[in-house]
């Protein structure tokens, strides 16, 4: 006689994994696993306000909030509250930032429901070093942190361009909103003003 299947929990897929998993098996990077254990998490919440999620096709994954992200999400997980940090992992894995207006990125490998690809992500080769030989390790890791600080005040200045940008197409149609109003007005002024003519003149 068949059963009916239990869905298995958070807890049991867990588990699976890891007793399922060869010593041959190539291993996610960790970062790469909390955060997609991040997204799994938010979506069995299923919470009115969202946060973090998946992109409509479960291609990428949307944060919504970047300062309740940074307070509610990366200690939990990542053991810090740097959004700016967390973005700079993203890019060293080769995430895309893909629109303009919100914090939404993608990777080929990186799919919903697709978790056996993340082992697939690798960090990028490192490029032909573009400082000169004489700098000691020090002064490289300043120059690197100030080239990551750059990217991430060029996201933020993308980023608040486009809203200045929102902000004075909405003043638009405030404005344009505010004229009709004024002319609705004025014509309803209008045709009382000729009703009560009218009236007068019945009497």
């Amino acid at each position: 006689m068949a059963t009916d299947a239990i869905p298995a929990s958070a807890a049991d897929r867990n588990i699976s994994r890891i007793i399922g998993r060869s010593p041959t098996t190539k291993c996610p990077a960790p970062f790469l696993s909390k955060t997609y254990d991040l997204l799994e998490e938010q979506e069995e919440e299923n919470n009115n306000i969202k946060v973090v999620s998946w992109n409509g096709e479960g291609s990428g994954f949307v944060v919504w909030c970047p300062a309740e992200f940074s307070v509610l999400m990366l200690p939990k997980y990542f053991k810090h509250n740097n959004f700016s940090s967390f973005i700079r992992q993203l890019n060293t894995y080769g995430f895309k930032k893909v629109a303009s207006k919100r914090w939404e990125f993608q990777h080929e490998k990186f799919q919903k429901g697709c978790r056996h690809l993340l082992a697939e992500i690798t960090r990028k080769k490192c490029e032909p070093s573009a400082f000169p030989t004489y700098l000691n390790p020090c002064e490289k890791n300043t120059l690197l942190a100030r080239a990551g600080e750059n990217t991430t005040r060029q996201l933020l200045m993308e980023e608040n361009k486009n809203l200045r940008k929102e902000r004075m197409e909405l003043q638009m149609q405030i404005a344009h909103f505010k004229t009709l109003e004024m002319k609705l007005l004025q014509c309803l002024s209008e045709c009382v003003e000729n009703t009560h003519n009218k009236a007068r003149r019945l009497l």
